[in-house]
């Protein structure tokens, strides 16, 4: 694990390589994500992916300094998030205990979660049509580890996990796996994500008949180490970005509406 000393530097590093003129009141830093299709590492060893490509244009056509650091734990990051020793989080989901610490850009994309079975065994699961359904049945679920998916699975979620029903992954490409190895016959996420490691690893789902989500995600700018101005420059480049078709252009390259 990167330790903080280690991490400023190798983000003063970078800055200085840079070389970029700012118009925000700081270089903006912010903690690299392997989560596909929004974020990873490409074969060239530059980060890419939806959210990433996105954020990098956003904050060029904002005038600011866009600078990444190396992955850490989740719990990690944030906690470094609200100290202000990181300004930037993408693809994140405004709440009322959030903006206690954190600054909301205007929505930038919108995030579809869903559940999702082997396509093979569809016909027996597609009776389950929202989650109290689930809640009330007999069938396990696999969830992500972190995260927001709204108030239904939020209330379903302590029956499933009393009643041994309830199985969490820490990353998609772990999910897939036990989804394929039958340690659960569905499986929840952003439609887009669970997509992408499902054709990764060959394996063909189709989407229960509801949805669980569908919300608008932000940037998520640090109060601690951000300024009103630095959010208006980035909600200004927003809508720029959208009325010029930019923005879209990139939802559509990555098959997004």
């Amino acid at each position: 694990m990167a330790s903080a000393r280690t991490v400023t530097a190798l983000l003063a590093a970078a800055f200085l390589a840079s070389g970029q003129a700012r118009a925000c009141s700081r270089p903006l830093n912010m903690v690299s994500e392997e989560w596909p299709p929004y974020s990873f590492t490409n074969e060239e060893n530059v980060q890419t992916g939806l959210d990433m490509d996105m954020a990098k244009a956003i904050f060029k056509e904002a005038g600011c300094t866009l600078v990444t650091a190396p992955p850490m734990p989740t719990v990690r990051r944030m906690l470094l998030f609200e100290r202000g020793e990181f300004d930037l989080m993408l693809a994140a989901t405004d709440t009322p205990e959030r903006r206690r610490f954190a600054r909301f850009s205007n929505a930038y994309r919108h995030e579809t979660v869903a559940l999702f079975v082997l396509a093979r065994d569809y016909a027996r699961y597609a009776g389950i049509n929202s989650m109290p359904v689930l809640a009330r049945g007999q069938t396990a679920l696999l969830a992500p580890r972190i995260g927001w998916y709204g108030s239904e699975f939020a209330h379903a979620a302590p029956t499933l996990r009393a009643s041994g029903r309830l199985f969490d992954f820490g990353s998609f490409e772990q999910g897939m796996r036990m989804l394929g190895a039958g340690r659960a016959p569905l499986i929840m996420g952003d439609r887009a994500a669970v997509l992408y490691e499902a054709q990764r690893q060959k394996l063909v789902l189709r989407q229960l008949p509801f949805v669980l989500l569908q919300a608008p995600v932000h940037l998520m700018l640090s109060r601690a180490s951000t300024t009103p101005d630095d959010l208006a420059r980035v909600n200004a480049a927003i809508g720029r970005l959208e009325k010029n078709g930019t923005l879209q252009a990139l939802r559509e390259r990555y098959g997004l509406p």
